[in-house]
């Protein structure tokens, strides 16, 4: 079982589709298992890793534009972490991009290199906007929308039933 849809390149990473296989799941246990990086999503997940990886598959199943990738470090063949282009939950048809990193790839602009080869695809799909939803604090992920370009919509308690801080990328606009 793999979640995701197709592998997306960029200079230093390749995004893949998240496996079932040992070290897939260890990695996720680990990452999922982290204080440092719960805090941020609203806790730890409340299904197993294999659960987790067939609710990601789902996603890309219902639409292809949509996808959860392990970001993983071509020159070190290690998984960094996470990153999603997904329907907001309770929205009307927003996407939401995300990205959840290992503290021991923190700081590296794995993020940013990742998220930009997902909005690239998302925008060559049709996607008008996209959407990221941060928590408040996580000067980290406000950080990494500014450098993608996105803006700042305000605090709101639209999505995910908690207050965040909400930024939109809009496509850019077809040069003929």
């Amino acid at each position: 079982m793999t979640a995701g849809r197709g592998d997306l390149r960029t200079a230093r990473l390749r995004l893949r589709s998240w496996t079932t296989c040992r070290d897939d799941l260890a990695r996720l246990t680990d990452l999922y298992g982290r204080t440092e990086v719960t805090r941020w999503l609203g806790g730890t997940p409340s299904v197993t890793p294999v659960e987790l990886i067939a609710r990601w598959a789902a996603v890309s199943v219902a639409d292809a534009r949509f996808g959860v990738w392990a970001l993983e470090v071509t020159a070190a063949g290690t998984v960094a972490g996470t990153v999603l282009l997904k329907p907001l939950p309770g929205g009307v048809g927003e996407v939401e991009i995300g990205w959840h990193l290992h503290p021991d790839c923190w700081g590296r602009g794995y993020a940013t290199e990742a998220a930009r080869a997902v909005l690239d695809r998302a925008f060559a799909a049709g996607l008008p906007e996209v959407y990221a939803v941060v928590r408040p604090g996580n000067h980290a992920s406000a950080a990494v929308c500014t450098r993608l370009g996105m803006h700042r919509l305000g605090r709101m308690r639209r999505w995910y039933d908690v207050e965040l801080d909400a930024y939109r990328l809009t496509a850019p606009a077809a040069v003929e």
